[in-house]
């Protein structure tokens, strides 16, 4: 590999993190603002977190952290593997943004403005999994228990996925947590808009590392003559 193709791969790489971290960060953003229009409801695995909150302490976000935590080393279990590290990042990251958020946003008081706040919550968090998803740096710790299940069942993702948040979204109504019609609109219109935006965000990805490569080309081209003369 030449220094010019390192300097591609480095510079590849770097925008794939950037997007990965960038998208965690979106993702933990609408969480928090759903969370801000809770009477709406949350979604499922919200619910689950905000329930364990009010009971036993702690803040959502580390609620987010601890549970994707048993999930990972579940999963690491039964399949035997040591998950990537972007599926760490994503479990630690997420948790904390939304504790940020959630302390950095104000509560909303208006019930109209909560509405807005909530939608603008489904779309933030939906492109968040889409930007996070498409540099294929490691899945979430919930994605990666719902990859197992359906490959141990040959069970369809979308039965698996509704089956898990459904039982999540019942324990964490029976710990208090914010069940309404907000929950069950995520939970059929998020998927809808995440297989929108992962397409979008792959392309976007591209085309940024395709700008990055044909601007390194340029340079290096540009090197060359200036040595020549």
């Amino acid at each position: 590999m030449t220094v010019s193709d390192k300097k591609l791969y480095r510079g590849e790489i770097q925008k794939r993190w950037t997007f990965f971290v960038g998208g965690l960060i979106l993702l933990a953003l609408g969480i928090a603002l759903t969370i801000k229009g809770k009477d709406l409801g949350i979604s499922p695995w919200d619910v689950f977190h905000y329930g364990l909150s009010l009971h036993f302490g702690l803040t959502v976000g580390l609620w987010s952290i601890l549970a994707g935590l048993t999930i990972v080393l579940v999963t690491s279990l039964f399949t035997r593997s040591v998950p990537r590290i972007g599926t760490f990042l994503n479990m630690i990251l997420v948790g904390l943004f939304i504790d940020f958020f959630n302390w950095l946003l104000p509560d909303v008081e208006l019930f109209w403005i909560e509405v807005l706040v909530f939608i603008l919550g489904i779309f933030i968090s939906a492109y968040g999994v889409g930007i996070y998803v498409a540099p294929n740096l490691g899945a979430g710790p919930r994605d990666s228990v719902m990859l197992l299940i359906n490959k141990a069942t040959g069970w369809k993702v979308s039965r698996v996925r509704n089956g898990i948040e459904l039982l999540v979204c019942v324990a964490g109504f029976f710990l208090g947590g914010p069940v309404g019609i907000g929950t069950i609109l995520i939970v059929l219109c998020m998927g809808h808009i995440i297989g929108y935006a992962i397409p979008q965000s792959e392309q976007l990805l591209n085309y940024v590392i395709r700008r990055g490569d044909r601007d390194e080309d340029l340079n290096q081209g540009t090197l060359r003559l200036n040595h020549h003369d």
